[in-house]
């Protein structure tokens, strides 16, 4: 592997990440400021927004005609997010797990896993197996907004505390936006140089996209 694809392959890296980071706060400031409750902007906005990368990454592979990566790159995530990231959180202090986690979105994990592994048992992911995805994740974000009824200061405080108060003033709305705006665009790009990168990357160690999109991509 040259220097350039290396080189490519890590800019690409850090630009996701800087435009995930801009359009995590652009948009939960924004989602403030038109009232939508924190909890909501935390279970939605951002979670969705700090997986902006893999989405933009897989997208853009489906694009290209590299399914390995796109794949792979979503498993291969979601496999480094609960060993890797987990365990070793849990290794630096024990963590609290809540009752709710323990019956619904753990579970909930576990069913869509199976789901995927079923869907794609037939050597191929279509778009009717693509439609009953996406109306899994349109389910549960209603389902979501429905529960944010029920949140606590603990939750409004946290939220406060990380992305700061809602935008008043013209200027607060315009850096929000310009924020949603970056972040967009450096997805783009980064996603676009991580995986021509990735391609070039894989073609030099003679190794296959799956084994790549699965084995480096989730570790951005």
């Amino acid at each position: 592997m040259n220097s350039v694809t290396l080189v490519l392959f890590l800019a690409g890296i850090a630009v996701l990440i800087a435009g995930a980071e801009a359009l995590v706060r652009g948009a939960s400031r924004l989602a403030a400021a038109i009232g939508i409750s924190p909890l909501v902007i935390g279970l939605t906005v951002v979670a969705f927004g700090t997986s902006s990368p893999e989405l933009a990454v897989s997208l853009r592979a489906s694009l290209a005609g590299e399914s390995d990566i796109a794949l792979g790159n979503i498993v291969g995530s979601n496999i480094f997010n609960v060993l890797f990231i987990l365990g070793f959180a849990a290794v630096i202090a024990p963590l609290v797990v809540a009752q709710q986690l323990v019956r619904l979105e753990v579970p909930l994990m576990i069913g869509v896993s199976i789901l995927l592994l079923a869907l794609s048992l037939d050597g191929r992911v279509g778009r009717i197996d693509g439609l009953v995805l996406f109306a899994g994740i349109v389910g549960y974000t209603l389902f979501v907004v429905r529960q944010s009824r029920k949140e606590t200061a603990p939750v409004r405080a946290e939220y406060h505390e990380e992305f700061g108060k809602r935008p008043r003033r013209i200027t607060g709305w315009l850096v929000s936006v310009a924020l949603v705006a970056v972040g967009l665009a450096m997805l783009v790009v980064g996603a676009r140089w991580l995986v021509n990168g990735a391609v070039a990357a894989a073609t030099a160690l003679c190794v296959s996209e799956l084994v790549l999109g699965l084995g480096r991509l989730p570790l951005m």
